[in-house]
């Protein structure tokens, strides 16, 4: 068989790992990850960066790096890791611009609208998540509520799994300590 006819290794989601990107198919299937991993993405940037239109703009140029290194996916870990470390970074970058620094944050309620198995009695338990140290606060929102496995969040914030398991053991201690009034008192 001469190299001409061999097929090009595909990514996991099917396209050519050596297509263009520009193509059609690229911005096909940049709109149905747009349409899948959308609203996560922008929930979780909006709780990263505690605001809903910095979390627009973070999302949007996830989406514009993607579709730029869509051609460098290897599909080695789920579209959903990959996507989430893009938006990390993203929501990372930001936070170190000094204008993020000197602007006001929204409250909670201002973010946009929660998963429907994404449920709090209250907010308390939400901001107190907020509250945390950002290698904690980021370390929750991936796994729990981007709804991640540990090797998959892991992953996504280039860390080891037992660094994971470690910032989100701290994470939980915290919590348990701030949170402990309002534990108890739902008793």
């Amino acid at each position: 068989m001469s190299q001409g006819n061999q097929e090009k290794p595909r990514t996991a989601s099917g396209l050519s790992a050596s297509q263009d990107v520009g193509g059609a198919d690229s911005r096909t299937e940049l709109e149905r990850l747009m349409e899948q991993y959308g609203s996560s993405l922008l929930r979780m940037s909006a709780l990263y960066l505690k605001d809903a239109h910095l979390a627009q703009d973070a999302v949007q140029e996830t989406f514009i790096k993607a579709y730029r290194h869509m051609k460098d996916y290897r599909g080695e870990s789920s579209e959903k890791t990959w996507l989430t470390a893009i938006c990390v970074n993203t929501c990372r970058d930001i936070l170190k611009t000094a204008w993020f620094r000197h602007q006001s944050r929204i409250d909670v309620d201002s973010l946009p609208e929660k998963p429907a198995d994404f449920e709090f009695p209250d907010n308390t338990v939400l901001t107190e998540v907020m509250r945390l140290p950002a290698r904690y606060r980021e370390a929750v929102l991936i796994r729990y509520y981007g709804g991640m496995k540990l090797k998959e969040a892991a992953s996504a914030l280039g860390i080891s799994e037992g660094r994971l398991r470690t910032r989100l053991d701290k994470a939980n201690g915290i919590l348990r300590d701030r949170l402990k009034e309002w534990y108890y008192d739902e008793e």
